[in-house]
C-alpha cells in the first residue's frame, strides 16, 4: 500500500483491489464519520438496507465534500441500530419513521409509544389467528386425503374450487 498526503488527505492506494480511497485525517476529540461499510457492519444491517434508510430519509449521513461519499456519524448508527431492531418486531418503515421521531423527541409521551406498540401487538394476535386457521384447514385436508395411488385428492379439489 502506497500512502500520499496532501493537505491533511492521505490518499490511499490499494493497488490489490484496485480503487483508490481518500481519508480525511481528524484532530484528537472530533467524531469520525464512516463510510458505508462501517456503518452496514456496526449496525448489523447489510449496506443495500443501510442505504435505502439513507435514500428515504430515516437516517441523514452528511455527504462528504471531499468524496461525495455518505459519511455516517455515531448518532447514525444508534438510529440505524434503532430501526433494524424495530424492523425485527415487523413495524413497517412508516411505523418505524413515527417511532425514531418520538424516540429524537425529549417532550414525547410513552403513551403515544405504548399505543403505536399496543397496535402492532393486535396486527400480530391477527396474523397468529390466520396463521392457526390455515394450519387447522391443511390438516384437516391433509388427514381426508388417502395419500395412496388413486387420482382422487380432497386436497387439490379444494384449491381448486372457484
Amino acid at each position: 500500500m502506497q500512502y500520499k498526503s496532501i493537505n491533511n488527505v492521505r490518499l490511499v492506494d490499494l493497488k490489490f483491489y484496485n480503487v483508490k480511497f481518500l481519508t480525511l485525517h481528524l484532530g484528537e476529540g472530533k467524531a469520525k464519520n464512516m463510510n458505508i461499510g462501517k456503518a452496514s457492519k456496526l449496525s448489523d444491517l447489510t449496506v443495500k438496507t443501510v442505504r435505502y434508510y439513507a435514500n428515504i430519509e430515516l437516517v441523514k449521513p452528511k455527504q462528504s465534500k471531499l468524496t461525495g461519499y455518505r459519511e455516517y456519524s455515531e448518532e447514525d448508527i444508534l438510529k440505524l441500530k434503532f430501526v433494524g431492531k424495530a424492523r425485527k418486531f415487523n413495524f413497517s418503515i412508516e411505523e418505524c419513521r413515527e417511532l425514531l421521531s418520538l424516540y429524537e423527541n425529549d417532550n414525547r409521551s410513552s403513551k403515544e409509544v405504548k399505543k403505536i406498540t399496543l397496535e402492532k401487538i393486535c396486527e400480530i394476535n391477527k396474523k397468529l389467528k390466520e396463521l392457526k386457521d390455515l394450519r387447522n384447514e391443511l390438516s384437516y385436508l391433509a388427514n381426508n386425503c388417502h395419500g395412496d395411488d388413486r387420482p382422487n385428492c380432497p386436497i387439490l379439489d379444494a384449491f381448486s374450487q372457484k
